[in-house]
């Protein structure tokens, strides 16, 4: 461990599994206290017992008020502050043409993808302190360069990338710094739902748009969001990093 966050506080969403689990181990091996949220209770609670004293987990619904209110308050009263939050929760709808998503997927995925960011952002900003803090939010490749079969989801992460950058903008003179990670498609649980199904000739299909060769891994984006978590990157906001094996080129 090199400590490269040493007492720093972060708040990790979706971190039950797949990138958020990656993100939220990461950051405890170098050093940070983490609170481990997801809409996943005894997801998150496993994730936060497999890191130790130096987790708590919380269940959170990111697109609740109330919710995202007690997540950082938790964080808060359990570890004194916050430094870092990670707005990494996420949801999709299976790839399929756009007008066969119905209205309440479509609502969801502005929930999960948008207005949760908007929530987050109501209680932290506020409780990162005069030193300013970091705000990470997961987008994806999907906003910037997007697949057919992905609108709605597409358009959500584009509006991340967006936000991302304004935020970035606006929350300057706090000293606190806002950028987004635009992973390409990864191991995780919504694989299967951004193919339309998981076969050995899709992966190959999607693996082909990748120059690199392969999908992404939790730990590929658990790195690159330590890095735009430290004090390495401390001159770096508003930058939608692109974590996608040159997918995006």
């Amino acid at each position: 461990m090199s400590g490269r966050l040493e007492d720093k506080v972060a708040v990790v969403t979706g971190a039950a599994s797949g990138f958020g689990e990656g993100i939220a181990k990461r950051f405890a091996e170098e050093g940070a206290k983490v609170l481990v949220a997801d809409l996943n209770g005894d997801g998150a609670a496993k994730v936060a017992s497999e890191i130790g004293a130096a987790a708590v987990s919380v269940t959170a619904d990111v697109t609740k008020g109330p919710d995202v209110k007690a997540m950082i308050s938790a964080a808060v009263d359990r570890f004194g502050g916050l430094d870092i939050l990670v707005n990494n929760a996420g949801y999709t709808h299976r790839n399929m043409p756009m007008t066969e998503v119905d209205e309440d997927t479509f609502d969801r995925i502005l929930a999960v993808n948008a207005k949760a960011i908007y929530l987050a952002a109501l209680e932290a900003v506020p409780a990162m302190s005069a030193n300013g803090g970091v705000i990470i939010n997961t987008a994806s490749t999907a906003g910037l360069r997007p697949r057919p079969g992905l609108t709605w989801y597409n358009a959500s992460k584009g509006w991340a990338v967006n936000a991302t950058k304004s935020m970035a903008v606006e929350l300057a003179p706090q000293k606190i710094r806002v950028n987004c990670l635009c992973p390409v498609a990864g191991e995780t649980g919504m694989l299967h739902l951004f193919m339309g199904e998981d076969t050995p000739e899709m992966r190959d299909k999607f693996i082909s748009t990748i120059p690199l060769g392969r999908l992404s891994t939790p730990l590929d984006i658990a790195n690159a969001a330590l890095w735009l978590a430290s004090d390495e990157a401390g001159f770096i906001t508003g930058v939608a990093l692109e974590v996608d094996g040159g997918r995006c080129i």
